[in-house]
């Protein structure tokens, strides 16, 4: 991971209709790299669209050394961390640029010309600041970090929900920052008033 850099998804003519909802994976999703999984959309619009899968964890990445690796912190300083940095969850965001990372967290927390704003209590940033105030604890209240990102050219995540590979409902903060991740997918479902038993192919639109 060589940086922090921002979203290149496109925010432009206002708050996008998806911006903020979840995406949760219908089970005729046909690309195994997003089977079961759900996303948080940060920003849509007519250019496109992109979001941050909170369900997934990022194989063999340890949030203190990841900060070491980037200079953050010093390799005598990671035993040191605060209990929630080291433990930090770090996800599998998506299969877009996954050199990146990006930080979602409760909007108690802003960087000047850094943060996004998303709706819902919760915000963006993508600067490499943040992790220096997780580091030392002075970071946002809830937070998560992922290595890459989900995005969808002009027209293709419409498509998608057209084609039945997506639910959408509106997002729960407290589901995006939770690290039981194993059960987020049901869970998921079940906020958008769908037993998992019951669910087919077909997608419907909360």
């Amino acid at each position: 991971m060589a940086s922090i850099k921002a979203p290149t998804a496109s925010r432009q003519g206002g708050r996008g209709f998806l911006d903020g909802q979840l995406l949760i994976a219908m089970p005729g999703m046909a690309d195994d790299r997003f089977a079961r999984s759900v996303i948080y959309v940060c920003a849509h619009s007519e250019e496109g669209a992109m979001g941050i899968i909170v369900n997934r964890p990022a194989e063999r990445v340890d949030f203190p050394q990841l900060l070491v690796q980037l200079k953050v912190i010093g390799p005598d300083e990671a035993i040191r961390l605060p209990a929630e940095a080291s433990s930090f969850l770090v996800l599998n965001g998506g299969p877009v640029d996954t050199s990146r990372g990006f930080v979602l967290h409760s909007n108690d927390f802003s960087i000047d010309n850094s943060t996004l704003p998303i709706g819902g209590g919760v915000s963006l940033t993508a600067t490499i600041d943040i992790l220096r105030a997780i580091a030392d604890g002075s970071g946002p209240g809830q937070a998560l970090l992922a290595l890459g990102y989900a995005g969808w050219s002009a027209g293709q995540l419409e498509s998608e929900m057209q084609h039945n590979g997506w639910l959408n409902c509106p997002a729960d903060p407290s589901l995006i920052f939770d690290s039981a991740l194993s059960s987020k997918y049901e869970r998921a479902l079940r906020n958008a008033g769908i037993a998992i038993g019951h669910l087919s192919s077909d997608a419907g639109h909360a």
